[in-house]
């Protein structure tokens, strides 16, 4: 008896020796392709990787036993199908895993994290995946798979050359019937990690203040297979810190309390024409003007030395259509959920379009590339902006252009035929796009600068040229004296010093008011106040001395009484910086990635991430 059992027993512990198998490679592979990004990291580390990994391999492991639910009543119901039924699950549960790690080595160069349902997000517009990325991507991405299902192949011959279980199997069998028990037995212990009160989650492999030697430790699978349940969750409320909502109440309205009566008024007069330049991905921490690098950006440094500049902002979030409402509607971001794509909330959101139409302002906006990712064009056209152009609209004459979208050259020359031909007042967006992934250029790429992030870096200063060539031509204009220029990035990105996406700096951005409109006492100044994106819609409407009621997300960054904080998202998780300290918490970790506040601040940042969801809710 305990001869038979074994002898089943044995296909159960081979099949977890595939998977452990598997997963080892695919560590390995990850370590290979990516020894640049650990070229610091010791050797304790490098090995603790592995030892790290092994519980949540062992949950990932019993949960990709699955198929067996379905093999081992068919067995024995109809043994003629059991095998055939489980190498069909199986092959599928093994393409899912594949697939995963393969895109999740694709896109960490670029996203710096694992997988993430960020994913769906891009994938339900495929042409912008196949736009993006470059013709290596597509190279990599096919090898991966061949390395991965070759190895796959290789395991699984030498553990089962025959079938998976050797014996006829009947209802009669107990050795069978007994191995299976505590299969499944070992297989619910091993999916919870244990028996301890808690089950696994992913914070069990994690163990580096490295985040590329944690990305490794946990397994792609269980992380990309967790992040998307949550993803398809109709809310993730039940993640948030708790607080009773008599309190979210009282700190949210001492977090927004503001005189709103004061006198730094920088603009020497309220009817000004507004062109706002959105620069993708431009972090300030590779913008020289507001970092220690030097001359990356010295057209934008020559407009911050006769401008208003601040350099102690933070976008909202890590993509593109978050960055969009966060600047025109002055509302915070919240942690998986993108309110573009929800149009019945986007549209309960005001617009600083809407608000300066009823001052008589004409209102555009501009991209380079395609505006139906992350829905920017649908939030756009559902708040009234008299004209929405994207590179459908671009002229014909145009020889060349970029993969993504037209290069910024080219998008800064048709928006200034734009405003040429618009009347006054007027409010222009536009949003660049060279300094996103590909990061193509319309000659070959300089190499003015090599290391980290060479690619993006070079794109910048290709993006600094083609603005400053942009405003010389600006100032020929007879609607430039009175016209307001702001420029501030939608999002941060990965600079060589701050390349940790869960790290406060990551989204740090330069926010620039410039023009002859700005009075003097201003011009060449900067101001270090705390402050997001979502600050920008109030700040501009009290200058222009108009109404902000709209805006109770916002605040106005010139009011000296106002609580100076950022609130921002991570992935699964969100941030808090103020003159309390710095915080970071991850929901499905249920832990603190710093804790460098006061306990009053870690509070505040609760009451504000609760209220927000309730008001995001109740739209």
């Amino acid at each position: 008896m305990i001869k038979s059992v074994w002898t089943y027993g044995k296909s159960y512990l081979k099949l977890y020796a595939f998977w452990f198998l598997l997963f080892l490679f695919q560590r390995i592979l990850f370590l290979l392709f990516y020894s640049d990004k650990l070229e610091n990291t010791g050797v304790t580390d490098i090995f603790g990787i592995f030892y790290h990994a092994i519980r949540l391999d062992f949950a990932t492991a019993s949960l990709l036993l699955l198929p067996l639910l379905v093999y081992l009543p068919l067995k024995t119901i109809l043994p003629r199908f059991g095998h055939l039924f489980f190498r069909i699950l199986f092959l599928l549960t093994l393409v899912y895993s594949v697939l995963i790690h393969c895109g999740e080595l694709n896109i960490y160069e670029e996203w710096n994290h694992k997988l993430s349902s960020r994913i769906f997000t891009h994938l339900s517009n495929p042409d912008e995946v196949a736009r993006t990325a470059e013709f290596k991507h597509f190279i990599f991405f096919a090898l991966f798979l061949l390395l991965e299902f070759t190895w796959a192949y290789l395991v699984w011959k030498f553990f089962f050359q025959h079938q998976f279980f050797q014996q006829t199997t009947t209802k009669h069998n107990w050795s069978y019937h007994l191995a299976s028990a505590l299969a499944f037995g070992v297989s619910f212990v091993g999916l919870r990690g244990g028996l301890q009160p808690i089950p696994i989650n992913i914070n069990s492999a994690m163990f580096s203040n490295n985040y590329v030697v944690n990305d490794i430790a946990v397994n792609s699978t269980y992380f990309s297979s967790k992040d998307f349940l949550l993803f398809r969750r109709g809310s993730i409320g039940n993640l948030y810190p708790e607080m009773a909502e008599a309190e979210t109440e009282q700190r949210v309205k001492m977090l927004y309390a503001a005189t709103g009566e004061h006198q730094n008024i920088f603009l020497k007069k309220k009817d000004v024409n507004i062109v706002l330049i959105l620069l993708e991905s431009w972090s300030a921490n590779a913008v020289s003007a507001t970092s220690d690098l030097k001359n990356t950006t010295p057209n934008f440094d020559a407009l911050a030395q006769e401008g208003y500049l601040f350099d102690n902002i933070y976008s909202c979030g890590w993509t593109s259509e978050i960055g969009n409402s966060s600047t025109l509607s002055g509302y915070p971001a919240l942690p998986e959920i993108s309110v573009t794509m929800q149009s019945d909330k986007s549209r309960s959101l005001p617009s600083l379009n809407q608000d300066l139409k009823q001052k008589g302002y004409y209102s555009s906006y501009l991209f380079s590339g395609d505006l139906k990712y992350g829905n920017i064009g649908g939030y756009l056209l559902n708040h009234g902006f008299d004209a929405v152009k994207d590179e459908l609209d671009f002229p014909s004459g145009i020889q060349k252009r970029g993969k993504l979208n037209y290069y910024d050259a080219d998008l800064y020359d048709f928006l200034l035929a734009e405003i040429n031909a618009s009347p006054q007042p007027f409010f222009h967006c536009a949003f660049t796009g060279s300094t996103h992934s590909p990061f193509d250029q319309p000659s070959p790429k300089q190499n003015n600068f090599e290391g980290e992030e060479e690619d993006f870096m070079n794109a910048l200063i290709y993006s600094d040229e083609a603005l400053g060539a942009f405003m010389a031509k600006a100032k020929k204009q007879s609607w430039y004296e009175n016209t307001l220029f702001v420029f501030m990035a939608d999002h941060g990105h990965a600079a060589p010093h701050y390349r940790n996406p869960s790290d406060i700096n990551f989204f740090r951005i330069p926010l620039l008011f410039y023009g002859e409109v700005i009075q003097e006492a201003y011009r060449g100044t900067k101001n270090n106040i705390i402050g997001s994106q979502s600050d920008f819609a109030k700040t501009l409407l009290n200058q222009m001395g108009m109404a902000t009621d709209r805006y109770p997300w916002s605040k106005d960054l010139m009011d000296t009484t106002i609580h100076p904080f950022a609130l921002h998202t991570l992935r699964m998780g969100y941030g808090y910086l103020s003159n309390e300290g710095n915080y970071a918490y991850s929901f499905d970790t249920q832990k603190e990635h710093l804790n460098d506040i006061s306990e009053e601040g870690k509070l505040n940042s609760y009451a504000l991430i609760n209220a927000l969801l309730e008001d995001f809710e109740t739209r």
